[in-house]
């Protein structure tokens, strides 16, 4: 864990860098101490598991008792079973759409994983699910990050409707070849993709929609995620603002719509979001259109009126002052029914690292240091505890993980910006991701599509893409060797 003191960091980075890859712990004490796990093999602590495979990402935390696991295969039934259409006998699974991405969260996050584009080498032609868009227009007055949703389509463009209700239209996606070279004359091509609509049900969008792309990122971590202490967070960002050089990270701070409160931003790929239950109740409204007591009211704008026509689910009956019972819209998903789908992500186990004592995995991890990575990419926390205690595990506190980011916003080029604001985060800057399970998405998900837009082919893809404050660090590896970028590439996969 980091301690709260700069220096403290500043010291923890030099000696990662100086020792390479017996050192990534942090600095949690007066005196440094040798990490209990220096290779970070238990990847979350005592709620690691040794996990590979398909289910890789599906498994419960090693250290959870049998009442949490009996709650986890609840919240597990719900992430996974199809929303359906209201009205419906179904009445605690209905309420789909009226405008929808997927219908169940397992639709975006298959398996517990990651979602992708469309497979580049079938065309662009099937509409994608794990990839959403989101909209906005600049809003009016002098804040430069201000936005507003879209007039017509809202703050997020879905392409599925239920009965009745139109699909807003079809996304398109074309792609650019970017092309360039290592120092070693071998030759590379990136495709940089460029999103639009096609078929828009509801007329034509404002001009000057910015528009940013959002892949689903894999789940297993999220609950210690949200564990890591602001403190943690806000140290980040002081030690790089303090350190030499073009890295200067920042916190995103937003609303929290379960607290109420304004907090530090963690999820999302502009850490948009401050809570898992926010980020969860969120979800359910923009991509499967089910309401709940956080976001009561459907994503339909006045331009949809068949969308704004169509059923509610989750009706109650309520008794009027006649004494006559009339059905009365309610939340779609009840606060019970949300805090066990929250509980079963907050308690999705990370897995152990795989082959982190060979030889080329530890090559790879002195790369990594020497390249700089480790600085945005955070090795280690120590845990403190859930925000949301009864929405968690207990288990979620005190653990030492190494997810390898720092949650904070980076300028990371021209080439990667969507030049929407959200919140304090600009066009340009992205979150920091977890790089915990990248090794594992192949096997999960049968692809490796990296980046927020699922735009990079694997791993040194993805580094290819890293301009602005990581622009130097793109340079070292371009020097590498192959044999090098061999190594960086199976370190990183290790994780």
């Amino acid at each position: 864990m980091m301690s709260s003191r700069p220096a403290r960091h500043a010291a923890a980075v030099g000696l990662a860098v100086a020792l390479g890859a017996a050192a990534i712990g942090w600095a949690v004490a007066d005196e440094p101490v040798a990490p209990a796990d220096p290779l970070g093999e238990q990847t979350a602590g005592a709620a690691t598991v040794p996990a590979i495979g398909k289910n890789a990402f599906s498994f419960p935390f090693a250290n959870l008792d049998d009442d949490e696991r009996q709650r986890f295969a609840i919240g597990n039934s719900f992430f996974r079973r199809n929303w359906v259409e209201a009205p419906s006998s179904t009445a605690a699974r209905d309420g789909l759409g009226p405008h929808f991405i997927a219908r169940s969260c397992g639709g975006c996050h298959d398996q517990d994983g990651r979602g992708a584009p469309p497979d580049f080498k079938r065309g662009l032609n099937e509409q994608p699910i794990g990839l959403l868009i989101r909209l906005s227009v600049p809003a009016k007055g002098d804040d430069p990050l201000a936005t507003a949703p879209e007039p017509t389509y809202g703050d997020q463009f879905n392409n599925r409707a239920v009965t009745g209700v139109k699909p807003e239209g079809e996304v398109r996606i074309s792609l650019k070849p970017v092309t360039g070279r290592f120092a070693d004359g071998t030759r590379y091509t990136l495709r940089a993709p460029t999103y639009g609509f096609t078929k828009l049900a509801y007329g034509p969008m404002q001009k000057g929609t910015m528009l940013s792309p959002r892949v689903a990122p894999q789940l297993p971590g999220v609950g210690l995620i949200d564990a890591i202490a602001e403190g943690d967070i806000l140290a980040n960002e002081t030690s790089q603002r303090e350190m030499d050089g073009p890295i200067k990270g920042r916190v995103n701070r937003v609303h929290d719509a379960w607290s109420g409160e304004t907090r530090v931003g963690r999820f999302g790929w502009k850490a948009n979001v401050p809570t898992l239950v926010h980020q969860t109740a969120g979800a359910f409204l923009g991509d499967i259109g089910i309401t709940s007591r956080l976001f009561p009211k459907e994503a339909c704008t006045s331009a949809q009126a068949d969308c704004l026509a169509s059923p509610h689910g989750g009706a109650r009956s309520d008794a009027a002052s006649d004494g006559v019972q009339r059905a009365v819209p309610g939340p779609e998903i009840d606060d019970t029914t949300l805090g066990h789908v929250v509980f079963y992500q907050s308690t999705l186990a990370p897995a152990a690292r795989r082959e982190a004592r060979e030889p080329q995995v530890l090559q790879g991890q002195k790369l990594f240091q020497a390249a700089q990575c480790a600085v945005c990419h955070r090795p280690s926390y120590v845990t403190q505890g859930a925000p949301f205690p009864a929405l968690s595990s207990p288990k979620v506190a005190q653990q030492t993980i190494w997810p390898y980011t720092d949650l904070l916003l980076h300028d990371m080029g021209e080439g990667l910006a969507d030049h929407r604001p959200d919140g304090q985060a600009n066009g340009r800057q992205w979150k920091t991701p977890p790089l915990w399970g990248t090794g594992l998405i192949r096997d999960v998900n049968g692809h490796q599509r990296l980046m927020h837009d699922g735009r990079a082919n694997g791993v040194l893809e993805a580094v290819l893409w890293h301009g602005g404050e990581a622009e130097a660090s793109k340079q070292q590896v371009l020097k590498m060797s192959a044999a090098e970028r061999a190594a960086l590439v199976k370190f990183v996969e290790s994780l």
